[in-house]
């Protein structure tokens, strides 16, 4: 909620340097944002060469069989996700921009102090290259490399964490100083709201449908399981960390009656995998801000290449708040061609909801950990062995209450009787007679 408040406030200052600054600051604001975008610019590739690569690489600890159906189904949860998105969002798009917005590319101004900080490698260049190795890594296992690997990883998130999430609101709110100086922010202000509100609503449309599918897969009551995960997605919008919900998500999936190995193994490795609710949101913002800053929006068959990188792109980067948005850049620049300030609006609207694309990612965990119980033969095996003491105890307790009906004495059954009907027993030697 922090990280909203700063982006509020970035804003509301961008605004009104723009509407009542003279233009010497709204060129020093637009300077910042040149210099933030180049720095953005050359983390981003870091970003996906490590993130990935060490996200991939312990993908090694899981079996095979339960770790080949949670990627799985988290992978095709997610491109379904955005495909559906986009389809359902394109006929709206067009009516929530209003017709005689200015465009972004003529609001955004130029610096005087040329400055260029390329990356050390291109955006495909380094998905491939964390692609190959993490996969290799994960194969062979190598200690040195995987502590080479996370060592990297964690300077990254430090850059992430202590340069780049902090400096989002002010560059944010560079933008935003250039969109009130030519006149378009009311617009943009406006479309903000419609394309936030859709988001939330396909969520939990989203939601709805994958908690259905896994209802009728496993028998269990969609409404119930949905109604379960609340906590977990409650917690999730506090937190904005998919991370930081994780014991949550744990109780809640376990009291779905969840296999304790699959709740154990799903719901840690779903928390970095399964983004569904990042990947709306980005594809919903995405159409907003390219009809924003071109006035088209792409078709069906160019925009699929974009969610499927989406679904690799952003392994593990719902664990940094923000990082899903900074981690989707770099595709954003390659396959679709923004600009910096389609850009900065993209982080804007993300950012805003990102506690609500989080609670959808956490939730849906649920579901995905209850289809991987469902199709992992060894749960079943597992709950019979859970299933098999529990009959033998009560087996034996059963036994022992029939004797201890019959005798009076626990573990001893009743003589059978040798008197003939209508006779005394006959006493053992040595007994007293009655």
């Amino acid at each position: 909620m922090k990280q909203i408040a700063r982006l509020v406030t970035g804003m509301a200052v961008g605004v009104s340097v723009g509407l009542f600054g003279p233009p010497t600051l709204v060129a020093t604001f637009s300077l910042f944002k040149l210099l933030f975008g180049q720095l953005l610019g050359f983390s981003v590739p870091l970003i996906i060469l490590f993130y990935i690569m060490s996200g991939i690489g312990g993908l090694q600890r899981g079996s095979g069989r339960m770790l080949s159906l949670t990627v799985g189904l988290a992978y095709v949860s997610t491109v379904l996700a955005g495909c559906l998105t986009f389809l359902i969002t394109q006929p709206w798009i067009p009516d929530m921009v209003p017709h005689d917005f200015p465009s972004l590319s003529q609001a955004a101004s130029t610096s005087w102090l040329p400055l260029s900080l390329p990356p050390l490698m291109d955006v495909s260049t380094a998905l491939v290259t964390a692609l190959v190795f993490g996969t290799g890594l994960s194969a062979i296992g190598s200690q040195p490399l995987a502590s080479l690997v996370e060592d990297a990883r964690r300077i990254t998130e430090r850059l992430l964490l202590n340069v780049i999430v902090p400096g989002l609101p002010l560059y944010v709110g560079a933008v935003f100083a250039e969109i009130a100086a030519a006149g378009a922010v009311v617009s943009t202000l406006s479309v903000f709201v419609g394309v936030l509100g859709l988001a939330i609503v396909l969520h939990w449309g989203w939601l709805t449908l994958l908690f259905t599918l896994a209802g009728c897969w496993t028998g269990r009551n969609p409404l119930t399981m949905l109604r379960t995960m609340l906590p977990c997605y409650l917690t999730a919008v506090g937190t904005m960390s998919s991370a930081a919900a994780i014991p949550v998500t744990m109780a809640c999936v376990r009291k779905m009656k969840v296999s304790s190995h699959v709740t154990d193994f799903s719901v840690p490795l779903c928390a970095t995998i399964h983004i569904s609710g990042s990947v709306i949101t980005l594809t919903v913002c995405t159409l907003a801000v390219q009809l924003m800053s071109s006035g088209t929006v792409m078709n069906f068959p160019a925009f699929v290449p974009f969610i499927l990188a989406l679904g690799v792109t952003l392994v593990a980067a719902p664990g940094v708040p923000g990082g899903a948005v900074t981690a989707s850049t770099g595709l954003l620049i390659s396959l679709l061609g923004f600009d910096d300030a389609a850009v900065a609006l993209m982080i804007s609207l993300y950012l805003a909801q990102d506690s609500f694309g989080t609670a959808c990612n956490v939730a849906g965990d649920g579901a995905i950990a209850a289809l991987v119980d469902k199709m992992n033969p060894g749960s079943a095996d597992a709950r019979r062995k859970a299933q098999s003491p529990q009959i033998k105890a009560e087996t034996r307790c059963k036994g022992q209450d029939f004797r201890r009906e019959h005798t009076g004495r626990p573990g001893e059954a009743s003589a059978p009787s040798t008197a003939e009907p209508g006779r005394e027993p006959v006493a053992a030697a040595g007994t007293p007679p009655p």
